[in-house]
């Protein structure tokens, strides 16, 4: 029979086992399956003109593949992420990543708009599985003051396949079509699969003093919490998401506009490059510093820094750099509260955190949403102004959710 956890061991006894701490080789395949699936998500929008022309559709249209990704994302991601909690992580991984390259090849096979489209929704739901649970297969193994690196480093995947990834697939399908570059994918995707299998044996999901709160009584929340709890928590991530996103979505637009689009190149270098470096030295901050006092912080950096590029704006080398100090603050932010998602909820910290991905989701399609008319009415500046007050709110409610103990 199993010693109770509060025995003293008899001499003689081994000590309790504990997981072993998270491997580098785990971390790199964690890392890659970010940018790829990241690469897949944000090499779409370069490709849009190719698409266009190949369906014999407008850009307008062609979009909706986008959007019906993002929704798909959005929905799906709770769901999912519940099912993961409940089941084998591991295998919801692997199946995950088997439908994503399954939808890749129909991408790439689509005869026509329509096909494409359901692809499209298809890959969105594979991909609402795969971030989530890679970042709490790796998290849950990682020390605990560690963990927030972790997440950083994981992360950084999705970030760089945003400068890197979605660049060069675009170069790719210039030069071979845009076909192939989902076949790639495809392949690539494919090929995680059996690493993956072999990468995650089972371990005992650590305790909390959160997760005892919230397991005192059915609910629909993650551990018997509440939907209140839920939504709180990843409200702060919605609110960031819609600040970040105004100012990004439309900076090559707002540059355009004022006869400086030949920088943007150099501004989207500035950007995420601060952007890696922000995330990475943001978990490390959470895991030495503490997750909540890190989420906040970085909020109101975000704050100020977004009404310093909107003063910068638009001379070329000032922008750059402010640009750079704005992205390095608020990619910072994301890391640290995925560790407070997780150490509150480690039980449910795939439910978490797909609920987190959602809600990131939402934020940028509400930037653009939102910011569009914004931007047309008002100009470029007020637009961060205004995106720079979404961050203040997100401070808030990240306070409000740590008194509320979410």
């Amino acid at each position: 029979m199993q010693q109770p956890a509060s025995a003293s061991p008899e001499p003689g006894d081994a000590p309790p086992s504990r997981p072993a701490d998270i491997t580098a080789g785990q971390v790199v395949l964690a890392w890659v399956t970010q940018f790829l699936v990241g690469t897949d998500l944000f090499v779409v929008s370069p490709l849009l003109p190719e698409l266009s022309r190949s369906f014999h559709v407008s850009l307008s249209q062609v979009g909706l593949t986008i959007t019906s990704f993002s929704l798909a994302y959005v929905i799906a991601a709770p769901l999912l992420g519940r099912v993961a909690d409940r089941t084998d992580r591991r295998l919801v991984l692997v199946a995950a990543l088997a439908l994503f390259s399954a939808a890749n090849v129909g991408t790439a096979l689509a005869p026509d708009f329509a096909t494409l489209l359901i692809m499209r929704v298809i890959a969105g739901i594979a991909g609402a599985a795969t971030g989530p649970t890679v970042y709490t297969l790796t998290s849950l193994r990682a020390r605990p003051e560690h963990r927030g690196q972790v997440l950083a480093i994981v992360g950084s995947g999705l970030l760089t396949s945003l400068w890197v990834g979605a660049p060069l697939g675009a170069l790719l399908g210039t030069h071979v079509g845009w076909r192939q570059v989902f076949v790639i994918l495809a392949c690539s995707t494919a090929v995680l699969t059996v690493p993956h299998l072999r990468a995650w044996p089972p371990i005992e999901t650590p305790a909390s003093p959160a997760q005892g709160q919230r397991q005192t009584g059915p609910g629909p929340g993650p551990e018997g919490g509440s939907v209140r709890d839920t939504l709180l928590a990843v409200a702060v991530t919605t609110c960031w998401a819609l600040a970040v996103y105004a100012l990004y979505t439309f900076l090559a637009v707002a540059c355009d506009a004022h006869g400086h689009g030949g920088d943007v190149p150099l501004l989207l270098v500035a950007y995420g490059v601060g952007a890696v470096i922000g995330g990475l030295t943001g978990g490390r901050a959470a895991d030495r510093l503490g997750a909540q006092l890190v989420v906040t912080g970085t909020l109101l950096g975000t704050a100020g820094f977004e009404v310093l590029v909107a003063l910068a704006f638009p001379r070329t080398l000032a922008l750059a750099a402010t640009l750079a100090l704005f992205a390095l603050v608020a990619y910072a932010m994301f890391p640290a509260q995925q560790r407070r998602l997780v150490d509150r909820f480690p039980a449910a910290a795939t439910t978490m955190l797909s609920w987190n991905n959602s809600a990131l989701f939402i934020g940028l399609s509400l930037a653009g949403f939102l910011g569009g008319p914004v931007l047309h009415s008002f100009g470029y500046p007020t637009l961060l102004l205004s995106a720079a007050g979404f961050a203040v709110l997100a401070a808030a409610l990240s306070r409000l959710g740590a008194h509320l103990g979410i």
